[in-house]
C-alpha cells in the first residue's frame, strides 16, 4: 500500500514539476540539496517498510529534518564561500545507494524464491548441474 502511495506521489511530483515555472539559479542549489535529502529519506522509509520497522513519525521528522539541515548547510556554505553542501550531497547520495542496494537485494531474493516455488526445484541446483556437465564435457574433450 505504501509503495502505491509512493508511486502516485512520484507521478504527481513529475507532472507538477513539468508544469512548474523554472527555478532561478540563485535557489537551484537549495532545491537540489533539499530534493536529495528528501529522496534519501524516502529510500530509508522503503527500507524500513521492508524490514518491518517503519514508523511514520520517524519518517516525517527525518524527511523534513534532513531537508532543512541540508538547506542550512548550503546557506552556511554560501556565507562562508565554501561548498559545504557537497559534503551533504556525498553523504545523502551514499546512503541512497546503500538503501537502494538493500531494496534491490530484497526484491531479487523475493523474485528468485518466487521462481523456485513456481518451478518446484531450486534454480541453483540446475545451474550447478549445468556447470558440472560443462566441466565433464571439457574433460572428455581434453582426454
Amino acid at each position: 500500500m505504501i509503495f502505491i502511495a509512493i508511486l502516485i506521489g512520484c507521478i504527481l511530483g513529475a507532472l507538477i514539476g513539468l508544469n512548474a515555472p523554472m527555478i532561478s539559479y540563485t535557489y537551484s542549489s537549495y532545491l537540489a540539496i533539499a530534493v536529495i535529502a528528501a529522496l534519501d529519506s524516502v529510500f530509508g522509509g522503503i527500507v524500513a517498510v521492508i524490514k518491518k520497522n517503519f514508523d511514520l513519525k520517524i519518517f516525517a521528522t527525518g524527511f523534513f529534518g534532513n531537508a532543512i539541515l541540508a538547506i542550512l548547510l548550503t546557506i552556511l556554505g554560501q556565507k562562508l564561500n565554501v561548498d559545504i553542501y557537497l559534503a551533504a550531497i556525498v553523504v545523502f547520495v551514499g546512503r541512497m545507494f546503500v538503501n537502494l542496494a538493500i531494496i534491490r537485494r530484497y526484491y531479487v531474493d523475493k523474485w528468485i524464491s518466487f521462481f523456485k516455488e513456481k518451478r518446484g526445484e531450486k534454480a541453483e541446483e540446475k545451474i550447478e548441474e549445468k556447470i558440472e556437465e560443462k566441466i565433464e564435457e571439457k574433460k572428455e574433450e581434453n582426454a
